[in-house]
């Protein structure tokens, strides 16, 4: 199904393997602030909404209703999948299928949470997150997506809520998706977040996770927000990568 050793670089013991997790909604700037922060401390990134997105797709792609969990465990046996967790080569497979670019599509995004919200594929794959970092073969790795700080990664040494006023974070989806309506958008962004609410709490913070809320901050103070949280927990480790 899923090869959790599907990943760039080489074994590493899970110990050695710095974690920074970080979660937060759709529009947040997780992907971009997590990219940007895993340079900066030469880490791995690893994207975990990318595997939902490429199960949905998958799914899709074999006609399979992903709003039925028994349709979507029938097509779960044969999702071959692998990821780059190199934040300057980033790619998505399924089989030998590059997929990077259309797990992004609107059709995907809406039939996300149809997959995600399976028990027995939310186990699966959060056993392939943490062989991936385990397997990273880097001093750490951050790790974003929707439940990092609580079911994924809840004994890392990192773990921040990057958030935003949902007014914002529509904007800045509406954005990135050139080419689409900035209304339309903004609605499957709102869509999104009801439908996964009901899976996950991405919108509270747990407790000794810290938030970084980015209304009102740029991309690179939201990237500084976020490292100032790394340099305050692990600073012996991290303080000479980011040149701080």
């Amino acid at each position: 199904m899923i090869d959790p050793t599907a990943s760039t670089g080489t074994a590493a013991a899970a110990d050695d393997v710095i974690v920074v997790a970080i979660d937060g909604p759709a529009g947040s700037g997780k992907s971009s602030v997590s990219k940007q922060v895993a340079r900066r401390l030469g880490f791995g990134y690893l994207d975990t909404g990318a595997a939902y997105r490429a199960l949905a797709w998958h799914a899709l792609d074999h006609g399979a209703d992903t709003s039925d969990s028994a349709s979507v465990l029938d097509v779960v046996g044969d999702f071959d999948y692998a990821i780059s967790l190199d934040p300057d080569d980033y790619w998505v497979r399924v089989g030998e299928t590059d997929v990077t670019a259309a797990i992004r599509e609107p059709r995907v995004t809406e039939a996300v949470s149809g997959v995600a919200r399976v028990p027995a594929v939310r186990q699966n794959v959060n056993a392939l997150f943490r062989g991936l970092v385990r397997g990273s073969g880097r001093p750490g790795v951050v790790v974003e997506g929707r439940d990092i700080t609580t079911v994924v990664a809840p004994d890392a040494p990192v773990r921040v809520l990057l958030t935003a006023d949902p007014a914002v974070r529509a904007a800045r989806r509406s954005a990135e998706l050139t080419g689409h309506d900035s209304t339309a958008v903004a609605d499957a962004l709102h869509r999104r977040d009801a439908q996964d609410s009901t899976v996950v709490d991405f919108l509270t913070a747990a407790p000794g996770v810290e938030v970084v809320d980015s209304t009102d901050l740029d991309f690179e103070q939201t990237v500084d927000a976020v490292l100032d949280v790394v340099r305050s927990v692990v600073p012996t480790q991290t303080g000479a990568r980011d040149g701080r």
